[in-house]
């Protein structure tokens, strides 16, 4: 396992966690910044709010919106932590509405023991992969799996428990960013829940982590989703931050 490292702001891990979830179009507005993937997951379709966009928050707001408009693309905002207060404030006044917090988690990366149950991990998720996760509980786009792989090191974790073509009980995802692992897309098949699987992938990702000398890990989770804030929180994981989208109608 990697050394552990002094903790990063909240802007600096948000930026971490922007590398590891990569939009297919990326664009600076000052120390903003304009991601878009197709519409696929608010991180790759929203403007990072960290720092000062260079222009008066009102009229980045405008272009933030002109930005998404000229793409076809729903306008989105990320604020992460109470440094992006004023610039909430200027999108709330400009009518755009806020969805439910989202905490960000962190934990020293560990050495857990080896899962109970076998996980495979592959650099890039086939179709079984890709049929198991789903976002927001609904099927993936087509430009979902361009996203997926948009990383420098990646790997895509499955739970087989049957032969296929029966489907994956669980898969998950694992980045690797400047020694911080970031896990997202962990799903387990509602017929499997309560099993232990999500530990099962969660201990897999962490020691291949562990074995690209990472140091800490971190992850996303809703306020609403308290199942997940409570097998986290028993697994060692504190809040470092919250941030929100907010998101003009229409």
């Amino acid at each position: 396992m990697g050394q552990r490292r002094s903790p990063l702001g909240v802007a600096d891990l948000e930026r971490v966690a922007a590398r590891g979830w990569r939009a297919l179009e990326e664009e600076p507005l000052g120390d903003w910044l304009l991601r878009a993937g197709g519409g696929f997951t608010g991180r790759a379709n929203s403007v990072l709010v960290a720092g000062d966009p260079g222009l008066p928050l009102a009229d980045a707001v405008d272009a933030v919106g002109r930005w998404y408009a000229e793409r076809g693309i729903a306008p989105c905002a990320q604020l992460p932590g109470v440094q992006a207060r004023a610039a909430d404030a200027a999108f709330a006044a400009a009518g755009w509405a806020r969805d439910e917090d989202v905490h960000v988690l962190t934990a020293p990366l560990t050495a857990p023991p080896a899962p109970d149950v076998p996980v495979d991990l592959s650099p890039v998720p086939d179709d079984a992969w890709l049929a198991g996760y789903r976002h927001r509980g609904r099927p993936l786009p087509p430009t979902a799996r361009e996203v997926l792989v948009n990383a420098e090191r990646v790997a895509f974790a499955s739970v087989r428990l049957a032969p296929a073509p029966a489907p994956l009980a669980a898969v998950g995802r694992g980045v690797l960013v400047d020694g911080w692992l970031g896990v997202s897309a962990v799903t387990v098949a509602e017929e499997h829940r309560r099993q232990g699987l999500a530990t099962a992938v969660m201990a897999a990702l962490q020691r291949w982590a562990g074995e690209h000398d990472a140091h800490s890990v971190y992850l996303q989770v809703t306020t609403s989703n308290a199942p997940a804030r409570t097998l986290y929180r028993r697994a060692g994981f504190i809040e470092h931050h919250r941030y929100h989208y907010r998101r003009l109608p229409g």
